[in-house]
């Protein structure tokens, strides 16, 4: 019989124990993905704020988890589905919107990176030029794929009204895409104004969308006359953005009184004022606080903003881990890609299965029902997985193309003359 140790290793055979120990006593050779944090780690600049990139990142996620979760499509027939939203029929469930409306965040460290970009002499016109070159650099694939897709799915059954609904959704993030960068060209006149009034800038421009909700709601004027307020609403954490990179908000007094203000304010505007509880658009409701945004959402955008200020320490010291910051800085890259790309991940989801087998629960059944929550959390996998594709897609043409074009040169040059 083999000879048994028992020194930690209980009644295993002595080879065993000696084999097992071997193994503990090897190295550990890091995997891939820790590989990976480890150059990036290595490449990443000391001065690097990397807790306005985790806030970034935090942004894109709320807004994608958002959308996935309050967008539903419900079958109306073989051939078509109609939108849907839970915070419809379930407005228990409108704290959701609360956790998963980000927009003002991104709209912050948005102002605070235009303005760390900023060079004192350098060309204006050249450095918009470039950041908006970045920006829209998502789209021409975005628009260009969307024009075959549209076809497929028209040939494989699906009415024109079910289309254009998902086209529209699809095409939804590019109104985000426009105003930011109307933002992001005119950061060196909000930094300008910063710098000779102060915080009276964003007190304007919360007082101007007061003054044009008062028009809308209050006056009974046409609803055209709120639309200004997609830039006076926006420009309020934009330039508190411009104005955190300037030095503003070193201590946690500011970041505390605009996370209180901002909940007082949204609560008194919601419960004595009427606007509505949901800081996402809900279909069929008669007003929305984003379409356009509203006092209550700029309220809530500067609690957003006191929040995000308080977290900046505690993010900074989780970014500071290799492996949380690779991810953190893998998201950047492609932020704008995502958020171009995320309704585009749900929508092929929606549509293929609905084509391929027909309804299926919590993917094309009516948001009716607590029950209908855990079913749509099943498919956000599968949305994240068709995302991840639809975000590699335009880096594997580049490269497709770029290989294609070096062999065509390199056949030129071997033709004999």
């Amino acid at each position: 019989m083999a000879e048994h140790g028992t020194s930690g290793y209980g009644t295993l055979p002595a080879w065993h124990a000696a084999r097992y120990q071997r193994a503990l006593d090897r190295p550990a050779r890091p995997g891939a993905f820790t590989r990976f944090a480890a150059r990036v780690e290595a490449a990443t600049p000391a001065h690097r704020d990397r807790a306005v990139d985790a806030l970034r990142a935090l942004a894109i996620l709320g807004v994608v988890l958002g959308h996935w979760l309050v967008t539903a499509f419900t079958a109306t027939g073989p051939d078509g589905m109609r939108v849907a939203s839970p915070l419809r029929t379930m407005p228990e469930l409108t704290p959701v919107s609360w956790l998963f409306q980000t927009l003002a965040v991104f709209f912050l460290v948005g102002g605070y990176g235009a303005a760390k970009g900023l060079r004192p002499g350098g060309s204006r016109r050249r450095w918009a030029g470039r950041r908006l070159a970045r920006l829209a650099r998502p789209v021409p694939f975005l628009l260009l794929a969307w024009v075959p897709l549209t076809a497929a799915l028209a040939w494989a059954g699906l009415d024109g009204d079910t289309l254009r609904r998902m086209v529209k959704l699809v095409l939804s993030p590019l109104w985000f895409l426009a105003v930011y960068g109307v933002l992001v060209a005119a950061t060196p006149l909000v930094a300008a104004a910063w710098r000779r009034v102060g915080v009276w800038l964003p007190v304007a421009a919360v007082a101007a969308t007061a003054a044009l909700d008062l028009a809308r709601f209050g006056l009974g004027g046409p609803e055209w006359i709120g639309w200004p307020t997609v830039l006076t609403g926006w420009l309020v954490p934009f330039s508190l953005g411009v104005a955190w990179a300037d030095g503003a908000f070193r201590g946690r007094r500011a970041a505390v009184g605009l996370l209180a203000g901002g909940t007082v304010a949204t609560a008194a505007l919601v419960l004595g004022a009427g606007y509505p509880a949901a800081m996402v658009g809900v279909p069929g409701a008669p007003v929305s606080n984003l379409n356009p945004p509203t006092l209550a959402a700029v309220a809530f955008g500067l609690a957003q903003t006191g929040a995000a200020l308080l977290l900046r320490g505690p993010l900074t010291r989780w970014t500071c881990r290799p492996r949380a910051w690779a991810a953190v800085a893998t998201a950047n890259l492609a932020a704008m890609t995502i958020f171009l790309w995320h309704q585009s991940g749900m929508m092929l989801v929606t549509a293929a299965a609905f084509l391929v087998t027909g309804p299926l629960a919590g993917l094309h059944t009516s948001p009716d029902g607590l029950e209908w929550v855990p079913l749509r959390l099943v498919w956000l996998p599968a949305f994240a997985l068709v995302l991840a594709g639809l975000c590699l897609l335009p880096r594997l043409t580049r490269t497709i193309l770029s290989q294609t074009s070096g062999r065509v040169r390199t056949s030129h040059r071997r033709v004999p003359r």
